[in-house]
């Protein structure tokens, strides 16, 4: 990769704007990731074709009958929550081959796009392939990692609100004080489900354009996003939101038939996939120039520290 300027820090705002700058600078290519990689993986995760309700019913059960037994009320919102968490649950594992092969390539052949523009370069298929096919290992190696800090923070979420709620219903507090303890431990595994992702998508970035992989990728994320995490979280938020109505969307007018005769399922399906689909492309590249300026950002702080050590090192000289 050529050299690419550096950028000036920027807020989630700034980093939209470049972001559809991005976009139509190199449309074709971006529409061709768009159909050909991110929207099979869209399809399948948001129908849930590869699943078997049945499944999905039986998890969502034992979820169900753990929290009720920690002494959390059974409530419609409770059964809403566990009934969500075993459709991601069951369909992240489920669509697993198409996340590690057609996701985990749309979103290199994005940031290695966003890294030509940047460059002043054309993006050429043939030449990212021979890149990618050279950097599969590292990268499939960054991805499981990835998956590895999402599933430990999972479960460890888990594992925290068993506990809580075990705790306040062995001191015999009745089960709606103990639905105050839970909310205060789902609020702390919001923010720190917020930063692993924030974390693992930039280690996804890092994985393309730079030598890192694994965990050294992710700590290198963590090294470069520091003094920009509001900046991360925002991007995480407003992509968790569009993603979020684009599936309830979905759930409603193409899952549930819960109007007409359902024939509007024929076009409002592809489109809402669709939808889905450019969602996760914009988030993606979004990730890519959030790379780019945090580690300008990570450029200019180095180069301050150096430029100080020099300056107190030529006073202690000047002393002498």
């Amino acid at each position: 990769m050529h050299h690419v300027p550096d950028l000036p820090p920027m807020n989630a705002l700034e980093i939209l704007r470049e972001t559809v700058r991005i976009l139509r600078c190199d449309p074709n290519t971006f529409t061709s990731i768009l159909f050909l990689l991110i929207c099979p993986v869209s399809a399948g995760l948001l129908s849930n074709a590869f699943l078997a309700s049945s499944l999905n019913q039986a998890l969502a059960r034992r979820l169900i009958l753990l929290c009720v037994t920690s002494g959390l009320p059974l409530t419609s919102f409770l059964t809403q929550l566990c009934h969500h968490l075993a459709g991601t649950i069951i369909a992240s594992i489920t669509c697993f081959p198409l996340l590690i092969s057609l996701l985990v390539l749309a979103r290199s052949s994005v940031s290695y796009a966003v890294a030509c523009i940047y460059a002043g370069k054309k993006f050429l298929s043939e030449e990212f392939l021979t890149t990618y096919r050279w950097a599969w290992t590292r990268i499939v190696k960054t991805y499981l990692c990835t998956c590895l800090a999402i599933s430990s923070c999972l479960i460890l979420f888990l594992v925290l609100l068993i506990v809580v709620c075990n705790a306040f219903s062995i001191l015999m507090y009745p089960p709606e004080i103990v639905v105050y303890p839970a909310l205060l431990t789902m609020l702390v595994f919001s923010i720190a489900y917020a930063h692993t992702i924030v974390v693992c998508n930039l280690a996804s970035v890092i994985a393309v354009l730079e030598e890192s992989c694994g965990f050294h990728a992710l700590l290198r994320s963590v090294n470069l996003i520091k003094g920009q995490t509001q900046v991360g979280l925002l991007i995480f938020l407003s992509s968790a939101i569009g993603l979020s109505l684009v599936e309830g969307l979905f759930e409603h007018r193409v899952k549930t038939l819960s109007y007409g005769d359902g024939s509007s399922r024929i076009w409002e399906g592809p489109l809402l996939v669709l939808m889905y689909s450019f969602v996760v492309l914009i988030d993606s590249m979004m990730s890519a120039v959030f790379y780019f300026t945090c580690r300008s950002s990570c450029v200019e702080v180095g180069t301050e520290s150096g430029e100080e050590e020099e300056d107190l090192i030529g006073t202690e000289l000047g002393d002498v």
